[in-house]
């Protein structure tokens, strides 16, 4: 289905209707380190404090911790996540994709997550066959809600490892232990969970290339079908922020970092993991479908607090704090009731801000974009200032066109009008940051 919208009495492009929905859940029992995500901290200390000791006593440890089960703001926040899943109108296409991300959605009940993939089936649909993956964090769960979390409907789990290293971990301001990172793997495998993603993180402070290399290989050992390999990036207002300078001890230097994403690529790669995204690696057949939506620049749903979405041409984002979150939903409802516009802000985007989105989320992907639909879209006029553009990166081999080279003189000035235009892997990818500021000078 494709939808159509006017502005100003102007008619607008049709859109593809969204099949995706990203669902988040802000809730942490600490905030890490590095992370300025919209977040809501619960705490990670036992509501009832125990003797640790024996396994069983640690498991008791987890559900001891507020969560789902025990917390009333957990409650609500699904309460109120299900009624905007509720306002929003259906498209008519049912859901492909559905990804909950956080924060932290392993600390959800399972009857919490039932609540919302109930909500969002009522209201779109779920497709049978439609990937729902879900992120979760060692220590969060124990085998009966992983399993639980599957009977429901999830078929994918994204656990956020981050390190194999416990001074890392520590360094970092997660936790979890290198110890609960193998018994998570062991409950998820138990659970019978087949799609299993790894969250790394390359370029933390006091990491070296061997403790990478460490965690690569323990993580290829663990048999995920899919790996993210993050490189840090230093946030503004995040503790790390106030505490290192990109580049300076004790982080790594730009060439350890790049030696990282090097050594990434080569394990990976040797291991039977296909490079098909900057930061992502799977095994053949188990890309994440969601992530794709996005690196295609199709439409998709959000809800949730700071949660985005991109629907008939726009895109627009929630509040980051709960309490405004709410006030939102609240104003929202107020304005339909009284058949007032919620959203009298809103323009479409501009063909200029649909190209730049669409080379700078396109070109994160292995397999780039095409040229001929560049042009059908964009013009062959900007297609070529592409090329011009990119002519110097195409000299240093960071650059290349896939299918019908033949269409490229040599000295690199013919612009190709097939063929498919991307980045060379590893050191295209790497250095991406300086190839989309050319394009973005150019056309902003």
């Amino acid at each position: 289905m494709l939808l159509a919208k006017e502005y100003a009495g102007q008619a607008v492009y049709p859109f593809e209707a969204p099949t995706s929905a990203y669902v988040h859940i802000p809730f942490c029992r600490r905030r890490c380190f590095y992370c300025d995500f919209p977040i809501s901290v619960v705490g990670d200390k036992p509501l009832i404090k125990k003797k640790s000791g024996t396994r069983e006593q640690g498991k008791a440890a987890i559900q001891d911790r507020i969560n789902g089960s025990n917390s009333g703001t957990i409650a609500h926040y699904v309460e109120v996540l299900c009624q905007e899943i509720g306002r929003t109108p259906s498209q008519g296409h049912v859901l492909e994709t559905v990804f909950l991300g956080g924060g932290t959605p392993s600390l959800l009940s399972v009857e919490q997550l039932n609540q919302i993939l109930h909500a969002l089936d009522q209201q779109f649909g779920i497709a049978a066959d439609a990937e729902i993956s879900m992120e979760i964090d060692p220590a969060t769960f124990d085998l009966e809600q992983v399993r639980g979390y599957r009977l429901a409907g999830v078929n994918r789990v994204s656990l956020g490892v981050q390190a194999f290293q416990p001074e890392l971990l520590t360094a970092s301001g997660r936790s979890h232990t290198v110890e609960d990172i193998v018994r998570a793997i062991e409950l998820i495998h138990q659970a019978g969970f087949q799609n299993i993603s790894l969250d790394l993180i390359s370029g933390l402070p006091h990491q070296t290339l061997n403790h990478w290399q460490e965690s690569l290989e323990r993580a290829i050992a663990l048999s995920p079908t899919h790996l993210s390999c993050y490189d840090l990036t230093i946030e503004a207002g995040t503790p790390f922020s106030r505490q290192y300078k990109p580049g300076v001890a004790p982080l790594p230097s730009d060439k350890t970092t790049a030696d990282m994403y090097r050594l990434a690529q080569k394990t990976l790669t040797a291991a039977g993991f296909d490079h098909y995204e900057i930061s992502n690696y799977a095994k053949p057949g188990y890309q994440c479908r969601h992530n794709r939506v996005y690196w295609e620049n199709r439409p998709f749903y959000g809800f949730g607090m700071g949660a985005t979405s991109y629907v008939g041409g726009d895109r627009f984002a929630r509040p980051r704090k709960i309490q405004e979150y709410y006030t939102w939903l609240e104003e929202i409802q107020t304005a339909l009731t009284n058949e007032i516009n919620p959203f009298p802000s809103l323009v479409p985007l501009s063909s200029c801000d649909l190209l730049l989105d669409t080379l700078m989320l396109g070109l994160r992907l292995a397999e780039g974009l095409s040229l001929l639909t560049l042009s059908q879209k964009f013009g062959q006029e900007t297609v070529e200032r592409i090329w011009n553009r990119l002519q110097p990166y195409y000299q240093k081999g960071w650059v290349e066109v896939q299918e019908r080279p033949e269409a490229i003189a040599p000295d690199g000035t013919f612009p190709p009008v097939t063929g498919r235009i991307k980045l060379t892997d590893p050191e295209g990818f790497l250095f991406s940051n300086v190839i989309l500021s050319a394009l973005f000078e150019e056309f902003s």
